[in-house]
């Protein structure tokens, strides 16, 4: 068996120039006063500004731990799509999208495109879709992220297995791509962002497909659930259970034709819990590196991101390291495996 290529599903771009937050920080000031600008013409980032950010940061960490592709996207926690109203939301969604293409041009063998959506609360996301196709069409973009909690933690949209989101799985499908499920920023001072709102966010989706039909509406619907599921797999029984109680299908019928898990998980334990329980077929690799967890383990001496080494001191075959490193990203993001076969790799 050849050697896999390592492709990280879940990266975000946390580290683009400071001249971004800059303007995000003025749009935001002026919410009310939306003459003051600023414009999107207004804001400056220069092809050599976005590969030192890239050189210095993800690519250079990529090189260190053996990564060889990572699926870029917006940073998950500036999405905030419960500021402003939708035109904001688009605004920025559309700056955020296009800086990651250009990442994606400048570096074409070690990152490709995932959009962010301009995603507002109580708005229809119909709304959503002139941005997902041009990211498809124009940015060949693999995928999108999906924030089932526009409203910031406060948790006012209908659940994934509403009518409400059938508009964007209807494009989900004619385009081939899957969603990663993934909150942005918490509002709601219950919830700690990173340690209690992605992790609560990564469960409800779960529950809420498992207590629905969707997929019968959609059966080839993939979403991608991150952080290695949250709840989950660590408990794998009781949501077994629940769809026993709710008459449903075995699990592995009712929804791991169509909900997969990354590895994003930050010990070995960890790694070793969701490699057993969850099917290997489900687990693609990621590490979400200069993300929530940036700093050193003081118990092996490694980033707590480098989640290529958990997987690599699993008890796996070679053929699961095969699907988990590669295999399956390419299988769930049917445009990465075009765009990879494309280039002979």
């Amino acid at each position: 068996m050849r050697t896999p290529l390592v492709i990280d599903c879940h990266g975000h771009y946390t580290t683009a120039p400071k001249a971004l937050e800059d303007w995000r920080n003025a749009q935001v000031a002026n919410l009310n006063t939306p003459a003051l600008g600023p414009r999107a013409s207004d804001l400056k980032i220069s092809d050599d500004e976005l590969r030192e950010s890239i050189e210095t940061n993800q690519l250079r960490l990529m090189r260190e731990r053996g990564a060889d592709l990572t699926i870029f996207s917006p940073r998950a926690s500036f999405m905030a799509h419960h500021i402003g109203d939708f035109e904001t939301s688009a605004t920025w969604a559309a700056i955020c999208n296009e800086l990651c293409w250009r990442v994606s041009r400048l570096f074409p063998d070690s990152f490709i495109g995932a959009a962010m959506l301009p995603q507002s609360p109580g708005v229809d996301p119909k709304t959503c879709i002139p941005e997902l196709e041009r990211c498809i069409k124009e940015y060949g973009m693999v995928g999108i992220n999906l924030n089932p909690d526009p409203s910031g933690g406060r948790w006012t949209a209908p659940p994934l297995s509403d009518r409400h989101w059938y508009p964007i799985y209807e494009k989900m499908v004619e385009y081939d791509i899957p969603a990663m499920i993934h909150v942005s920023t918490s509002c709601n001072p219950c919830f700690h962002t990173t340690g209690a709102h992605y992790l609560n966010a990564d469960t409800t989706a779960f529950m809420q497909c498992l207590a629905s039909d969707l997929f019968k509406d959609f059966p080839t619907l993939k979403f991608l659930i991150p952080h290695g599921g949250g709840a989950v797999p660590y408990h794998w029984g009781r949501f077994r259970g629940l769809a026993q109680e709710m008459k449903k299908p075995l699990l592995t019928e009712h929804l791991l034709n169509n909900i997969f898990f990354d590895t994003c998980v930050y010990h070995q334990p960890g790694i070793d819990l969701l490699t057993n329980v969850i099917p290997t077929k489900n687990v693609l690799f990621a590490s979400e590196m200069i993300g929530a967890v940036r700093g050193i383990d003081p118990e092996t001496g490694h980033y707590y991101d480098d989640t290529k080494r958990y997987i690599e001191a699993a008890a796996l075959s070679d053929d699961e390291r095969f699907q988990i490193f590669e295999g399956n990203a390419r299988r769930v993001f049917p445009r990465l495996d075009a765009a990879l076969k494309q280039k002979g790799r």
